[in-house]
């Protein structure tokens, strides 16, 4: 596990133990102690055993010392919890208890209700009252409700109960480690991309974040003025030589750099990267009379313009997008650095989204092309199969280079299929197999004129795989679309013929939806003709359900998404905005709005 690389402590999750405050003759409070004690036990262990930290480390859960019956012990379990450091609440409980009295009526924290479905008690009766109560004092919380009677003497949590736990909880703390942290934009807007005008009004009001911006002209001063580590960066170029095999220049003769340049430009390249982790984390290893510099700007996530004023003379940084966004270095295996190329500021959202689910390695790609079946045919001779034949075709992603090198394909899991591992599962066994299956070729020098080096691999299985995107729609505000499919593994020759039709020396991934009859979920051109931008951000997995509660607690709709609606889990209160399920979405992240504004 690695350290807390950000200032401030990772989100707690704080278990309330709710209880029928009615001591009596009969003891009805005493009788229901050991029970509540044991429902919020049970909770804690299944949290902190399946869920995780970007760092890494189990993500830390506290029960209330205090039975929660009235009003003063809410009280007391607050005060408690405040001291704590407290972000998101679940109260359980196996009874009827005073709801307005017993609620977590803090605005702030994140809230989940778990009433147990038994016969002695009526929890399912607390449960509905308080999510009445939260319902009328304009506070959205969860409801976990079992489908399945339970005997009151099972410490055993059903697993549609532990599902839902789980998922409020992955996406509360997801939501939660965002506040506080920086987007660090390094330059600002790239060719007319409207995903890189970063609007900072969404960061602030949506996701709890500072926006931060330095210019490119920063690395130079720092290159020029030696505010790096030396050490660190002889041990980084170091390693990039042995590890990071340079690939084929496809530039023609006349524009070809020379091959001092190029060495020049290597070196750049993975200077830049150091200097651009420093920036976004600090290095107290810098020179000690740079003292303002050492301390970062606690980013959780950046982009860096590059296109066109910096890449027209200086190397592109494709080399430094791509392996932050990996999920190692010369550090070895350690947290991965969400990096926007073109400062594609929304991308890099939806990459932190992801990331924060999951704690793994994020896919940065243009959404190119759309293959149909019948183009494949016409180009190839081949008739594509399995998911790709159920959907019609594929769809393209590629960019200039700079993915992470996770999405090679190469990765095995404990059963032998292909995945993408959380880094503190990666061996030196998994680094050396991303680094082999890797070339660094030459940058385009019609797009690039300053050099630099892409990254090119090819996704070489099948993998669940989630695209998704944030898009700023005027009068609306921010939504998300997100697709989940497969990548595609295509024989070699094939993809070969197609991906020389673009830009051969790119890292390449053939992606299918997964199909149904909702929506523009048809075929793959529906797909690709209804997704809303030029970027996709790329998670293994599928995490459409995760993105949707996530997207809930940040108040922004879902507006296109493939999850089977039973997977579908918001606010309870969702359920008073209508019935159609994409209409309650927006009409309650309107009537609530982001949770910072």
């Amino acid at each position: 596990m690695s350290t807390n690389r950000y200032i401030g402590k990772y989100p707690v999750i704080g278990i309330r133990r709710i209880i029928d405050a009615r001591l009596g003759p009969l003891g009805v409070r005493q009788s229901l102690e050991e029970q509540t004690m044991n429902m919020a036990q049970a909770a804690a262990k299944l949290i902190s055993d399946n869920l995780r930290y970007t760092n890494g480390e189990p993500v830390k859960v506290i029960i209330s010392e205090v039975s929660i019956g009235r009003g003063a012990e809410a009280a007391k379990c607050a005060a408690q919890f405040k001291k704590e450091g407290v972000d998101i609440t679940l109260s359980v409980t196996p009874c009827w208890c005073y709801g307005a009295e017993t609620m977590d009526m803090d605005p702030m924290t994140i809230k989940g209700v778990w009433g147990l479905n038994a016969t002695e008690r009526p929890g399912a009766v607390y449960l509905a009252s308080v999510l009445a109560g939260y319902a009328q004092k304009g506070l959205p919380a969860f409801g976990i409700y079992g489908k399945h009677v339970q005997e009151a003497d099972d410490k055993n949590i059903p697993e549609d109960v532990q599902e839902k736990i789980l998922r409020f909880a992955r996406a509360a703390v997801a939501a939660a480690t965002m506040r506080g942290k920086a987007y660090l934009q390094i330059g600002s807007s790239c060719m007319g991309i409207a995903g890189s005008m970063v609007n900072i009004d969404f960061f602030e009001e949506y996701l709890g974040m500072r926006v931060e911006s330095v210019d490119e002209v920063e690395l130079l001063r720092r290159m020029e003025e030696g505010i790096y580590d030396e050490k660190e960066y002889q041990k980084a170029l170091a390693w990039a030589k042995e590890k990071c095999p340079i690939g084929f220049d496809k530039n023609p003769e006349f524009v070809r750099k020379s091959k001092e340049e190029t060495e020049k430009s290597f070196e750049f390249v993975v200077k830049s990267m150091v200097i651009i982790k420093d920036l976004l984390r600090g290095n107290p290893d810098l020179p000690e009379k740079f003292g303002e510099e050492a301390l970062g700007f606690n980013a959780i996530a950046c982009g860096f313009q590059g296109q066109r004023q910096w890449t027209d003379h200086w190397p592109n940084t494709d080399f430094a997008e791509a392996m932050l966004n990996t999920s190692f270095d010369w550090e070895g295996a350690r947290e991965t650095f969400i990096t926007a190329t073109e400062n594609d500021t929304l991308n890099g959202a939806t990459m932190l989204l992801e990331k924060l689910l999951t704690n793994r390695a994020q896919m940065f790609a243009d959404v190119r092309t759309m293959w149909s079946a019948e183009a494949v045919k016409r180009c190839t001779g081949y008739d594509v199969e399995g998911h790709a034949k159920e959907a019609g075709g594929f769809i393209h992603l590629i960019n200039s280079g700079a993915c992470a090198l996770d999405y090679c394909g190469e990765l095995k899991d404990e059963k032998g299929n292909p995945t993408v591992k959380p880094f503190w599962e990666m061996t030196q066994e998994d680094i050396d197999a991303c680094l082999k299956a890797t070339q660094w070729c030459p940058a385009d020098n019609g797009y690039f004129r300053g050099g630099g080096y892409s990254s090119r691999f090819l996704t070489r299985a099948e993998m669940p795989a989630t695209m998704a995107r944030l898009n700023i729609v005027k009068g609306l505000g921010p939504v998300l679309q997100l697709v989940e499919g497969w990548t595609v593994k295509l024989p070699d020759d094939v993809t070969d013929k197609i991906w020389k039709r673009t830009d051969y020396t790119w890292p390449c991934t053939w992606f299918t939806p997964r199909v149904c009859e909702k929506g523009p979920f048809k075929n793959a051109y529906d797909v690709m003709n209804n997704w809303g931008a030029n970027h996709g951000a790329i998670s293994f997995g599928h995490i459409g359900a995760d993105l949707i509660t996530l997207c809930s607690i940040l108040r922004i709709p879902v507006c296109m998404h493939n999850v089977p609606e039973d997977k579908i889990f918001r606010p309870t209160v969702w359920n008073s905005f209508g019935m159609d399920k994409e209409g309650q979405d927006y009409r309650a992240c309107q009537c609530y709005g982001p949770m910072y504004k």
